[in-house]
């Protein structure tokens, strides 16, 4: 016992009393198993002291093998086995007998029905988590031993690779890096949770994956629900909602130990305890990771760390408490997109950003950012037919993006990080209630409050010896010099900040955002038959305090408020094996802030209306022991968008914008921000997902999605430099033009082969067709501008991986996993930033004009992995 204490405060500082098993207790063990006779990795148990109504539970490991000890002696007690896609294995009537185990062998029957909520110990009634033949939408969830084995040195965002109507790009630019589009909206358009806490930007919708670098080894399960999704929030779930789901605090004492290598010097260490449950009450998990690498691109180093904290307090039968904590801090080299040409030339890992900066070569492109993050589940049984579920959380996020910077005010180049510091608290809360054996009515409430900081902190002055000139500010005209540098550690980035407003650079606001929202769902089954309605209304202010460009007094803009509402319900009817269902739904969004004030001042955008979206679905399910089988077809139309982009400057750009070449305007190699006002977009599309298990031991799949996602009508783009000058603006006709950035057309298939007890390999192929330029270009067509975007060539990606675990104990187990992703080195763009075309075909590659900036996909990367579990 006090070793394995020591342990956990080497890990963790925490402490706790372990129980062990004594004379006078007992214990429940066995092996899960399918009705084909296949074991079941994970599944839960649940054992209930009928007399003191005391619960305690467990889970299967990856043989389907469990054991719970420390039980009272005596009886009776329920035994209730549970496992996603499974119908409970109940036992009653147990008795138990001092110091002898008792063995178990659930068996689940065929045809049984999903039942995924056991997979949520805490937060029942808050994270939406859709059964599957039960919810009437389409949704694919991935378990907690397919992310440890397949995401391996990748974002978890490569988890939902698989899966239908999603497009993952961007890792090649560095840790982190990668973007997710689902039905060709874009990540900020598709709502994120966390044990129901939403995780998108309240400013701007984004979601950036290297602040969330330890979901991975954290994450019990993720789920994607496309299109509307189950989720009784008023969030952006326009492509769908992704739930991760992390592991709650563990019942049973142990731990374990993993070290990943990888491609390019990755290393990645994880160490991991669980207290087990106490005699106080409390139990207490525990997580640290630490990584670093250099980053498949030339010149994207990183490294970070990432902590986990959950602790666990069942006060009574009632009441059940859980807080969490979890962060990972990290810094890494950025990467960008590049002329398609230099990669021809230097190949795949070529990195434009790395340069000559005051005379050493660098890459000064660089993204820092430490993002803890806290929530307190709640969960209060009222009584046999209501409960009350609620989350409070808060987000203390500090950081930004270092990059070269020049200015009319300073003769030479300097090294300066955008800062995007945050303080956001919310909370939300549902309340259940069974209103007869078919009826059930939820209603709740959800209440955010959000403040942005942001300016530019000097990092180097470089040739500016003396300083840097802060010039602009309407307070400081007598242009004082900025001398104090600041820290890029992501530990230091709370710290390490310009407290004194002569000091920051470039802008310096804040943002103001709160948020209250109401929202109620009714469901209805019977026989087969399910219904659901919801709704919900909300409320956002909006204020921004500019201290740059405004005098004291007047730095504050007018409140903006926007009423927001959304409605949605489906229907799904089950005969036998047999289930359709159909579903549909209309938003009206509120703006984000970014989107609300023009220009980066006060402005009102007056065109910035509430969002309009309408979603329709429909689908077809068929579940069996040997195959399961998903069909979905759906439209989404969505009015009064705005969308954005990002690219490097040509010279053709800074002949339009800079003809006397003011350095302080615009450069060749910097970056160029597009927004487009008054997007229309129409989105429709088909989905397939199959499993087949023809076999003991031998798993198939396969995924397809056909879309044709298109703008309609007429945007304003404007362009501006990265001081956030706007240098032109334009009305473009895009109407018929393809929505890019994601492929239009996805197929794949997998397999994984048990070959003998404890190994298994498998594989996946992709391919991915009628992938457009994400920047389109503008031609003139009888006196009218119009929109033309470029298709980029067809590719298919091959990855592969093999597992084996071997058992050395009753307690301890060592697991080793392989992957190999791009096995063929495929040369492929993933993505393109602009639409250029040319009739030389000297300068073409595969019908792409090579001036044309891209981005080239990974090629070749592996890892490998060891686990000793105690």
């Amino acid at each position: 016992m006090k070793k394995s204490l020591l342990f956990f405060a080497l890990v963790f500082a925490s402490y706790g009393i372990v129980n062990g098993q004594t004379a006078n207790s007992s214990s429940v063990s066995g092996v899960v198993k399918e009705a084909t006779g296949q074991t079941v990795k994970g599944a839960t148990i649940k054992i209930t002291h009928i007399p003191s109504g005391q619960v305690v539970r467990g889970s299967a490991d990856a043989e389907g093998k469990f054991q719970i000890l420390n039980l009272q002696a005596g009886g009776p007690y329920k035994v209730e086995v549970t496992y996603i896609g499974e119908a409970p294995v109940i036992f009653d009537n147990i008795t138990l007998k001092a110091g002898e185990p008792f063995n178990l062998n659930p068996i689940f029957a065929e045809n049984s029905s999903t039942n995924l909520d056991e997979v949520v110990v805490v937060g029942h009634g808050v994270i939406d988590i859709a059964v599957g033949r039960k919810t009437p939408i389409a949704v694919s969830t991935i378990h907690k031993q397919d992310l440890e084995e397949k995401v391996g040195a990748q974002d978890i965002t490569s988890a939902l690779a698989n899966t239908p109507s999603v497009y993952i790009t961007g890792q090649a630019k560095g840790f982190g890096e990668s973007s997710m589009t689902t039905r060709g909206f874009d990540q900020s358009n598709t709502a994120f949770l966390l044990n129901g806490q939403p995780i998108n930007g309240m400013d701007n919708g984004s979601v950036y994956w290297s602040n969330w670098s330890g979901l991975t080894d954290i994450a019990s399960l993720v789920q994607i629900q496309r299109g509307l999704g189950a989720s009784k929030l008023a969030i952006s779930s326009v492509g769908g909602t992704v739930n991760y789901v992390t592991q709650s605090t563990a019942m049973k004492e142990g731990g374990f130990i993993r070290t990943t290598v990888g491609n390019d010097m990755f290393m990645k260490a994880t160490l991991g305890y669980n207290t087990g449950l106490m005699k106080s009450g409390f139990a207490v998990s525990a997580m640290f990771t630490q990584w670093s690498g250099n980053g498949y691109m030339d010149h994207t180093e990183g490294a970070g760390q990432s902590y986990f904290l959950s602790v666990g307090y069942k006060a009574n039968e009632k009441h059940n408490f859980n807080f969490m904590v979890t962060g990972a801090p990290q810094w890494h080299n950025q990467g960008y997109t590049s002329k398609l040409s230099n990669y021809l030339q230097y190949g795949k890992r070529y990195n434009d950003n790395y340069k000559d900066v005051n005379g050493v070569m660098m890459n000064p492109q660089k993204n820092f950012y430490h993002k803890p993050v806290a929530n307190l589940n709640w969960d209060w049984t009222i009584n046999d037919r209501s409960s009350l579920s609620t989350v409070v959380y808060a987000s203390l996020a500090a950081g930004g993006g270092q990059g070269l910077r020049s200015d009319k005010f300073n003769k030479g180049g300097y090294l300066a990080a955008d800062v995007n510091n945050h303080q956001w608290f919310g909370v939300v809360s549902n309340y259940n209630n069974k209103l007869s054996e078919n009826l059930n009515f939820n209603i709740g409430f959800d209440a955010r409050d959000y403040k942005g900081t942001h300016y530019r902190k000097l990092v180097d002055p470089l040739s500016n010896q003396d300083g840097v000139v802060l010039g602009g500010n309407i307070n400081f005209p007598e242009l004082p010099l900025v001398t104090e540098t600041y820290s890029t550690n992501p530990w230091k980035a709370f710290a390490s900040k310009p407290d004194a407003r002569e000091n920051r650079l470039s802008w310096d606001y804040n943002q103001y955002i709160r948020y209250a929202g109401l929202f109620g769902q009714l469901e209805y089954a019977k026989n087969g038959f399910t219904a659901f309605f919801q709704g919900s209304l909300s409320e956002q202010q909006n204020i921004r305090k500019d201290y740059f460009q405004y005098t004291p007094g007047n730095e504050k803009s007018k409140s903006v408020n926007n009423l927001g509402y959304n409605t949605k319900g489906g229907v799904s009817y089950t005969i036998g094996q047999h289930t359709i269902f159909g579903n549909a739904g209309y938003y009206s969004r509120q703006p984000y802030q970014n989107n609300i004030f023009m220009n980066y001042a006060n402005d009102i955008n007056e065109n910035a209306v509430n969002e309009k979206i309408l979603g329709l679905e429909a689908g077809y399910k068929f579940a069996s022991t040997y195959l399961d089988v998903n069909v979905n077809v759906y439209r989404t139309t969505w009015e009064n968008r705005v969308t954005g982009s990002s690219r490097l400057a040509t010279d053709k750009d800074v002949a339009k914008y800079n003809p006397t070449n003011d350095p302080a305007i615009l450069l060749a190699g910097q970056y160029i921000y597009t927004t487009n006002y008054g997007v229309k977009q129409d989105h429709k599309g088909a989905e397939l997902d199959v499993a087949a298990r023809p076999f003991q031991g031998l798993t198939l799949t396969g995924f397809a999605s056909i879309g044709d996602w298109k703008y309609d009508g007429k945007v304003t783009a404007v362009e501006r430099n990265d001081n956030r000058v706007e240098l032109g603006r334009e009305e473009v006709d895009l109407t018929g033009e393809h929505v890019g950035n994601a492929a239009q057309t996805t197929y794949g298939i997998g397999a994984k082969y048990v070959v003998f007890k404890g190994f298994s390999v498998d594989g996946n192929y992709r391919s991915y067709d009628h992938l457009y330029s994400s920047r389109h270009r503008t031609e003139v067509i009888d006196d009218k501008k119009v929109g033309r975007v470029m298709e980029l060539p067809s590719f298919n990606l091959l990855d592969a991986g093999m597992s084996y675990q071997v058992r050395l104990n009753d307690k301890n187990s060592m697991s080793f996993r392989v992957n190999m992703n791009n096995v063929l080195n495929k040369f492929y763009i993933s993505e393109a930033t602009s639409s250029n075309v040319t009739t030389d075909v000297n300068n073409t590659w595969n019908g792409i004009d090579t001036s044309n900036f891209v981005l080239i996909g990974q090629g070749r990367t592996w890892n490998a992995s060891v686990k000793f579990t105690f």
